[in-house]
This record gives C-alpha cells, structure tokens and sequence, in this order.
C-alpha cells in the first residue's frame, strides 16, 4: 500500500495510507476522519483531473512519497451544550406541572373519592381560583368555619397547581367534617362514603358567603356570576284559572332520568316542568298546579346534576338509576331560556354563528353586518339588570373577564365530568373527568391523573356497572364586543 501526503488548506497530513484494493471512497473516507470535509465535498486533484469515488487505482500512476492536494469545506464542529440534558425529575416542580400538563392527583384519605372528585372539577375553573387568591379573610358576618374552609380550599388548589406528585388534602377534609359533620360518619370504625353531589353544594355554598363577604370588593357574587342560574316559573292552575310567577336562583340544572329520557336535553326539559298540590285561595281547597320553569339568566359555567339516587323504602337506602342518558360535549340551552333572555341572545348567536362560518370559509350574510352592532348593543342594560344573558354585566364588577364585553350565547363546551361507579350512592366510587388548558382530558382517579381521549367522556353515559357522569359541567362560549 503506498503512502502519500495530503495538504489541505495550510495543514499536511503525512504518512496517509491507500489500500489500492479498496475504492477511492474509502480513502476520503480516511481523510474524513483528519480533516472534518465530508467526501462528498473532497477535491483531490490527481492524474487526470479529480479522484472520483469509484477510479481504478491502477490507472491513477499514485506513487509512494506522492503528495496530493485536497480542497472543500469541513462540516461546522459541534460544540458541546452548555447545559447538559435537563430530565424532567430534576425542574422545579412548577415546571414540572407545566411539562406534565396536568395539575397534581390527591390521595385517598378513606372514602374520600367523593371530596377529592369535586374538588378536581372546581380546581379547573381559573375565575375561581383567582377569586380565592384575592381573599383577603374574615368578614364580619362569616362564621369562623366557612372562614377556614375557604383558606383551606385556596391552599389546596395553590397545591395542586404547584406540585406533580399526589396531594394529601389532610387539612381540607379536616375543616371540610368541621364545617359540615355529616361527611365525618363512620361505620364500624371507618369513614362512610358520601354523595358528591352533597359536598359540592355545600362547597359550592360556603364559597358564595365567604367570597360575597369579603373585604374586597371585587368577589362580591362571584359564586354567583359564575355558577348561578336565575329561574322564573308560570305556576297555573287549570281549575281555578289562578296564576302567579315565582323567581330562584340556584347553581345547578336537574336532569331528570325517567324511561322517557335517553338524553340530557330531555332530562332538563323535564325537570323544568313539574305538577304540584297545593291549596287554592279561590277554590278553598287543594288543587293541581302546573308549574313551568324557563331559564331567566345565565351563568359563566353551568352545573347539570343528574338525579341518578332516590330513596328505596325496601331496602331504607338510596338507590341508583342505572338507565344510559347521553350528554352533548356542545350544549344548547336557547330553548330553555326565557323569551326575554332568548331576545338578548338572538344577537350574540349571530355573531357566533357568523364566526364558525368563517373558520367554514363561509361568508357572512350582509344583512347581517348591520344587524349584529345592533343586536349586540341592544342589551346595554344587561349589566345592570338581574336578568341577563350577558356575562360581562355581571362579572365584570368582580373583574373576571377582561375589559372587552363578553356576551353570552346560550351555547356551552363540557369541561368537567363527575362520574359514579357502583350501585349505591353510600358505596362505589366517584372520578373526576377534567378538561386542562392545553384541551386535553385528564382522569383523575384519586391519586392517579390518566390522560383520556374525549371520544370516551361521552362514553360515561351509564347503562352498567361503569362510570357515568352524576354531574357535568360546561363552560359558556362568548362573543366579544
């Protein structure tokens, strides 16, 4: 083999090597190795012209000594990071949650699914946490209990944004049986389990004195304006021909599951029409009353409670209904509403339809263009009155929603799904289905956060033994202004 010299640039390499019964490639590859130039962009001139990767040695005449010239361009060198590889076990745990884009699981303390399932849907919605960031304690008129289950609430939510590993809710739990004793029940030596739907509206009631009596006064009502539903009934009585109208607020729809309801829809329409027995004035006597119930304002997130669990006189406990109801991942409640709330959803609508239309690559109609500063502005005494389809009238004084006006349209996306497995509400097991900021789905199963599909939250339909959702709730979709 004969050996010859190469220059390159102002360095020689001397002494290199040709196996002569190897092709030429091989040789660049050699010179690869010293000089960085890939073979491809190696120029070395010999006999004849350049040495091609696939010449006979034999007729290049190369002799032993020969020194040959090579030009090209060495690749870049890579420089070694100045920071080694960081592995996710060693961020701060800040940015632990972030990279795992899901927030903390919480351990179970002893039948406390039920606690720990309602506490991950709450914990999902940001305009509350924000409220209780700014609570500032004590006010004059809250008792000294709702006052620590407010502070606790906030430090477990501050916890579950900012650890990975699962949370223990020690504290929580602990005010949680002072506060209301009948989550502290035991049998034979242990905690029972509990409706979730119970520590829900007790949670959920306990928030709305304590962030309305707050010293700031921007939570005046928060609860309120992000979870209340204001409802007007027409109560007739079709024997006497009396009727009256009745006003509530509450924070939650009832869906109503008899052998006639397959779906959510059906379920609510249901429940907002009912008969009663009571006296009548000019009857002197009992009659029927029919009472029809319309939706009269509505909420930043609406809460729908399935009625799965009656009291069976058989056994003395509660039962649960088994039947499937399917619920929509989009909810459409205009038909529910009021005729006066469905008059200042009619603009707001339009606008939401024009802007899907859009992302469709449809154009708006043009009678339309006039129309939607009309409609839309139509409302302007929405923020004060306390009827109201618009969301910024009412939280906009919290300072929840940015300065733009946010209307509502009566349309919702589900974000949280609280399921029940089992046959009982006093046994079986509670889940939380939650929907995080980045749009994925997470199953929080006590301790243990899955990362789910959305195709399979619509599966907790019921119909068996498996989850099904005891309570949904949805997010409003706005239109801004």
């Amino acid at each position: 083999m004969p050996t010859v010299s190469v220059r390159w640039q102002k360095e020689t390499f001397p002494a290199v090597e040709i196996d002569t019964s190897q092709p030429p490639f091989v040789f660049k590859c050699q010179l690869y190795d010293l000089t960085g130039v890939p073979p491809e962009r190696q120029k070395i001139m010999v006999k004849g012209g350049l040495l091609k990767d696939d010449a006979d040695w034999s007729t290049l005449g190369v002799k032993e000594g020969q020194k040959l010239m090579m030009m090209g361009t060495a690749d870049e060198i890579v420089k070694a990071p100045e920071k080694g590889p960081v592995f996710m076990e060693d961020l701060p745990e800040e940015e632990q949650v972030v990279a795992a884009g899901h927030t903390a699981g919480l351990y179970n303390l002893g039948n406390t699914c039920y606690m720990n399932s309602t506490v991950q849907c709450l914990h999902s919605v940001s305009e509350l946490k924000s409220a209780l960031t700014k609570y500032q304690g004590r006010g004059n008129d809250l008792d000294q209990t709702s006052h620590q289950l407010t502070v606790a609430t906030r430090d477990l939510f501050n916890e579950l944004d900012t650890k990975v590993k699962p949370v223990s809710p020690v504290q929580f739990w602990m005010v949680l049986r002072k506060k209301y004793p009948q989550f502290g029940q035991l049998q034979n030596g242990a905690f029972m389990q509990q409706d979730a739907e119970e520590c829900w509206t007790q949670l959920m009631y306990t928030l709305s004195q304590s962030l309305k009596t707050s010293d700031s006064s921007e939570n005046v009502d928060m609860v309120k304006a992000l979870f209340g539903i204001d409802l007007v009934s027409r109560v007739h009585c079709a024997e006497s021909g009396e009727e009256s109208t009745e006003e509530e607020s509450v924070y939650a729809l009832k869906c109503h599951i008899s052998h006639e309801v397959n779906h959510l829809h059906e379920g609510l329409k249901h429940a907002l029409k009912s008969e009663l027995e009571k006296v009548s004035p000019s009857l002197g006597r009992s009659a029927v009353y029919l009472k029809e119930t319309r939706i009269n304002k509505l909420p930043s997130y609406l809460t729908v409670q399935f009625v799965r669990f009656f009291w069976k006189r058989e056994s003395n406990q509660k039962a649960k209904i088994l039947r499937k109801v399917d619920y929509p991942i989009e909810l459409d409640v205009y038909d529910l509403c009021s005729d006066e709330l469905r008059k200042k959803l009619e603009g707001p609508r339009q606008i939401l339809r024009d802007e899907e239309g859009k992302k469709l690559g449809l154009k708006p109609k043009d009678k339309n263009n006039d129309s939607k500063d009309k409609d839309v502005n139509v409302p302007d005494a929405e923020g004060s009155s306390d009827v109201s389809g618009e969301a910024s009238g009412a939280t906009s004084e919290q300072g929840v929603l940015s300065e733009k006006q946010e209307h509502l349209t009566g349309v919702y996306d589900l974000v949280a799904v609280l399921t029940h497995k089992g046959r009982s509400a006093d046994s079986g097991h509670y889940v939380a289905w939650v929907k995080q900021e980045n749009g994925k789905w997470i199953q929080f199963d006590d301790d243990n956060p899955i990362p789910q599909r959305e195709e399979e939250i619509t599966k907790l339909s019921g119909g068996g033994d498996w989850h099904m959702a005891y309570i949904c709730m949805y997010k409003a979709r706005v239109v801004s202004s």
